[in-house]
């Protein structure tokens, strides 16, 4: 019984329901895109993705790095908010948020096509605020960066997003945006 009463008192302090984000993308792309976040994979990581959504850090962020049949990568809130004055393309992807950066939450899920995962450095433990979204299957990232979620609806405008030039990928000329991040429960 005490058991029970236990496993109860754990569900009961979780989340009624799971945690996601509705991003509206202008530019190349325009429309909505749904990411369903994984609270229970990567709690902390979706912890600080969701905290800067509600504080509008994302809104007005550039898509900077887009690799075709690879991956889409934005939420640089330090240098990539194209709505700053001092906003310059150049600078985007360089930089993150005021919250500190993040243990790797590493799982079991891997990079499959829509699969969002936390962007870094070469530390492991690196992650900020930066993401980024796959188009296709990329194993060789499985288990070395932390999956948060998975898009669920809007995959059609993730696939239209402007894509970069050379080997990086990096977006030239007037890239897509991140309009407007809310968090839905």
């Amino acid at each position: 019984m005490r058991n029970l009463v236990a496993a109860l008192a754990i569900l009961a302090a979780g989340p009624a329901l799971a945690t996601g984000l509705d991003i509206q993308i202008a530019g190349e792309a325009s429309g909505t895109v749904h990411v369903e976040l994984f609270d229970d994979v990567a709690p902390l990581h979706v912890k600080q993705l969701t905290t800067l959504a509600k504080e509008g850090a994302y809104d007005g962020v550039v898509f900077h790095r887009v690799i075709d049949g690879f991956m889409a990568q934005t939420g640089d809130v330090q240098f990539g908010d194209s709505t700053d004055e001092h906003f310059d393309m150049r600078r985007a992807g360089t930089g993150g948020s005021e919250l500190p950066d993040l243990k790797a939450e590493f799982s079991d899920k891997p990079f499959d096509r829509g699969t969002v995962g936390m962007a870094r450095a070469s530390d492991p433990d690196s992650a900020n605020s930066q993401f980024f979204i796959m188009f296709a299957p990329a194993g060789h990232l499985n288990g070395q960066y932390t999956v948060v979620g998975e898009v669920t609806k809007g995959m059609d405008v993730i696939d239209a997003i402007k894509r970069g030039t050379g080997r990086n990928g990096a977006v030239v000329g007037e890239p897509d945006r991140m309009v407007k991040v809310t968090v839905t429960e």
